[in-house]
């Protein structure tokens, strides 16, 4: 239903063991993007996050939910309180995909991230594996239960695997983590947008960030 493109998914070919998969959230196509193009070794056991009182609210939709993204149930109330199940499962060496904006994005673009991540990735020391979306947005908006027709282009890129330096705080690590995928995924959306003006006919050189999209490109080949 879509056209995915995948960015330096070799950079995670190393990673053995729990890993926590962190990216940018702005369409239910996330999860089944990010399962999709990671390397079948990585994938197989990820369990994803997802928020209970949505994915887990009726029956239909957990049974669903759990069979398909390996998925288990988040609080998001403001009163929730941790269980200690997600270090339970990176103890038995699950690795775990979460969305550390909480929630999707409206208009693609990326909330503060909050902290979980970071603390257990510290925690259980355990590297992350960042990821930016880019597309996915307009491929399947809020309020759509089904992608928009035409295949449209959706883009996964890879970050190198980061870990928290000896000592490092959870909100400077966290901070790093966000850094790294709102870097890439400003990287990735001149990409997508140079690609879609290529299609058009419209002149890149009117829009400097497309300009920069193609020497990235250039320089990634």
């Amino acid at each position: 239903m879509v056209r995915v493109h995948i960015s330096n998914r070799k950079l995670v070919n190393e990673v053995h063991g729990a890993y926590i998969v962190v990216a940018n959230h702005s369409s239910h196509l996330d999860a089944p993007l990010i399962l999709g193009a990671m390397p079948s070794r990585l994938s197989r056991y990820l369990a994803a996050a997802a928020a209970a009182d949505y994915f887990f609210d009726v029956w239909w939709r957990k049974g669903l939910t759990a069979l398909f993204f390996n998925a288990f149930p988040v609080d998001r109330s403001a009163n929730s309180r941790s269980n200690g199940f997600t270090g339970k499962l990176l103890k038995r060496g699950v690795p775990l995909l979460v969305f550390p904006e909480g929630t999707r994005s409206k208009d693609g673009t990326i909330a503060p991230f909050k902290a979980g991540a970071a603390a257990l990735c510290i925690k259980a020391g355990i590297p992350c594996i960042p990821i930016a979306l880019v597309g996915a947005t307009e491929a399947m908006p809020r309020g759509r239960n089904w992608p928009v027709p035409g295949r449209p282009d959706v883009y996964v890129e890879f970050g190198r695997p980061l870990r928290a330096a000896e000592g490092e705080s959870v909100d400077s690590f966290n901070d790093r983590i966000e850094t790294v995928i709102r870097s890439m995924h400003a990287e990735q959306k001149a990409i997508a947008d140079a690609a879609r003006a290529e299609r058009t006919g419209t002149n890149v050189h009117d829009h400097p960030t497309l300009g920069e999209a193609d020497e990235h490109r250039e320089g990634a080949a």
